[in-house]
């Protein structure tokens, strides 16, 4: 079968900015990551153990080209050093292994040390959603998935046309881990890019991004938060060590927070005043949004900060009927994204999977998500997650 990756460059701008971080910060960490899926496929994924392997062999052949260092060079975020590290950099496939349980399941970790490690998720989720999808025939799912992207693009004209409110729509592909495939997810970025206007604002994808002339965008993920449980900090720190680690590194740039690693309660008593002023928003990545949204703001008042100046980052399930609903009941108080993936890249007729891959141990330790939505979260250690628990004081219904 054709490469699924042809390119190191095809994924998402935070994978390089966390890794640019850790690059500066822990060189030394080690790192473990878990693949799951969290829906019941169609076909059962371990049947795609043998083509899942030969992409990975091929994946871990590919180098960065010199064309696509010099693009990474030319956003005024990423430093030279890192630049040189890419250069030498190359996936090492000792450091991953792919089996099948009895049952069907497919079963991927990751493990070594943190820098070679943290780019394959990316490309792990793209290779399995595409080697999957393969299985059903192209032609027809990709008829739909044009027809539906019509429609969309419609729908948002039609929107667009009515009065703004106080700050405009806009709206960003965050689709590569769930597309359905690469030539796909390509097709639906540019005809975005096309057609869409103003308010499609740029793609998570930065060969995408690179190839169409639209703003990479992605500052961080949960590995980046969990990691710093293990960096020796106070684990009650660990979100403070984390955040503060960020604004050192960037200055000013990549100012969105994520919210979710151990639930927004937890995280809005570390983000008191001093990260309110520091970052520009913060991104919703699980629970109720509109609930969030209003927690968000609330919290901001506190802060006596003036919301309008602040951005509010959804990113959850999303399409685009439910990021119109957003819009209209949180732009007239503070400025909105909302980064769609699977909807755009991956609504072609078949269920998508529900694939993650997340860290599951650093420097030897487990590390937990403990998410606002149950079943979104992660970890591998119940002793480790009973213990967060208790110091964040985090329901024990969370997951």
């Amino acid at each position: 079968m054709p490469p699924v990756i042809e390119s190191l460059l095809d994924t998402d701008l935070y994978k390089f900015t966390m890794m640019q971080e850790i690059l500066h910060h822990q060189p030394q960490a080690q790192a473990e990551y878990a693949f799951k899926c969290r829906n019941q496929p169609t076909l059962p994924l371990a049947a795609c153990q043998a083509e899942i392997e030969a992409q990975l062999d091929h994946l871990c052949t590919l180098r960065f080209q010199e064309d696509e260092l010099a693009y990474l060079s030319g956003l005024r975020f990423i430093k030279s050093d890192f630049v040189d590290f890419l250069r030498l950099f190359q996936l090492q496939r000792r450091f991953i292994t792919v089996s099948a349980t009895a049952s069907g399941e497919l079963e991927i970790r990751v493990a070594g040390p943190m820098l070679h490690c943290m780019l394959f998720e990316i490309y792990v989720l793209a290779i399995v959603n595409e080697v999957y999808f393969r299985q059903f025939p192209a032609a027809p799912a990709l008829a739909l998935g044009r027809e539906k992207l019509a429609a969309k693009i419609s729908a948002l004209q039609t929107f667009s046309a009515a009065p703004a409110l106080q700050h405009p729509f806009v709206f960003f592909d965050f689709g590569t881990r769930r597309r359905f495939s690469r030539q796909w997810h390509r097709e639906v970025v540019q005809t975005l890019a096309s057609q869409a206007g103003s308010a499609f604002r740029g793609t998570s994808n930065v060969l995408l991004a690179k190839e169409f002339g639209l703003t990479p965008i992605g500052t961080m993920a949960h590995e980046y938060l969990q990691a710093f449980q293990s960096f020796g900090s106070r684990l009650r720190d660990f979100q403070k060590n984390a955040l503060e680690h960020w604004v050192r590194e960037y200055r000013g740039d990549l100012g969105i927070a994520l919210t979710d690693v151990v639930g927004t309660d937890a995280f809005l008593r570390d983000f008191d005043l001093y990260f309110c002023k520091l970052f520009d928003g913060v991104r919703h990545d699980s629970g109720d949004p509109f609930v969030w949204g209003e927690k968000i703001l609330a919290h901001y008042q506190q802060m006596k900060i003036n919301t309008h100046t602040k951005q509010l980052v959804f990113s959850d399930g999303l399409n685009l009927a439910k990021a119109f609903a957003l819009y209209a009941h949180f732009a007239g108080r503070a400025k909105v994204g909302f980064g769609i993936g699977t909807d755009l890249s991956n609504d072609c007729g078949h269920e998508p999977l529900q694939i993650v891959m997340k860290l599951v141990f650093c420097n030897g330790q487990p590390v937990a998500k403990v998410s606002d939505t149950p079943g979104k979260g992660m970890c591998e250690d119940v002793n480790f997650l009973n213990y967060l628990r208790d110091v964040f004081a985090i329901d024990p219904q969370a997951r």
